[in-house]
């Protein structure tokens, strides 16, 4: 792991690229609280952020998503937000399922602002990014990942940890962007994953049924 006050320079121009299924899931299962808008001054104070993107899929036929107060709420406070409507399918057993998988939309603009930038950070633990990450080491970038190996099992790939130039434990920013609750996990906005992403760390995928 690194050390966060040495990690980011000044003159850095950095992005964060945040998978909202795979952080939800990581933090859900510290049971942490992101604090988004600490989570921006956080990165803001140690280098020059160029974009904060937050990428989520959204179930479209809900009368009330649960999720929409907090895109809303990134929306108007310093957040790109890319998103895009769940797919709905029934497996063999005939219950429905909602996947929502953003990894290409990371992919595509990570590789699209990588000339533009000096250091990249994904939030994501997802094993799918290690190629990613790669191809953007390749054009000379630096990619910080943040995750959380404090789980059981370790919410990030051993593969994208081991690829990355920096890994950084979401417990290390207990005291910056994360804050201890004991209350159900986002309950100010619920739950970002009434869709289900499809990969959260190399596990199975679990199964919402409605």
């Amino acid at each position: 792991m690194s050390d966060l006050e040495t990690l980011f320079k000044p003159s850095e121009r950095i992005a964060l690229f945040l998978d909202g299924a795979n952080m939800y899931a990581a933090a859900k299962a510290l049971s942490l609280e992101i604090d988004y808008k600490q989570l921006l001054s956080f990165f803001r104070s140690r280098a020059y952020l160029v974009r904060a993107l937050y990428y989520t899929a959204i179930i479209e036929d809900q009368e009330y998503s649960s999720i929409r107060p907090l895109i809303d709420w990134l929306d108007y406070n310093g957040y790109k937000m890319v998103t895009k409507p769940a797919k709905e399918f029934y497996d063999d057993t005939g219950r429905r399922k909602i996947k929502g998988n953003m990894d290409i939309e990371i992919a595509v603009d990570a590789l699209e602002m990588a000339p533009h930038l000096d250091h990249l950070v994904l939030f994501s633990g997802d094993g799918d990014f290690r190629s990613l990450v790669e191809a953007v080491q390749n054009m000379g970038r630096k990619v910080t990942v943040i995750s959380t190996t404090s789980t059981q099992p370790s919410m990030i790939a051993d593969e994208l940890r081991r690829q990355a130039d920096h890994f950084i434990d979401l417990t290390e920013f207990d005291k910056s962007i994360a804050r201890p609750s004991n209350r159900t996990h986002f309950s100010d906005h619920c739950d970002p994953q009434d869709v289900d992403d499809e990969d959260s760390s190399d596990r199975q995928d679990e199964v919402i049924e409605t």
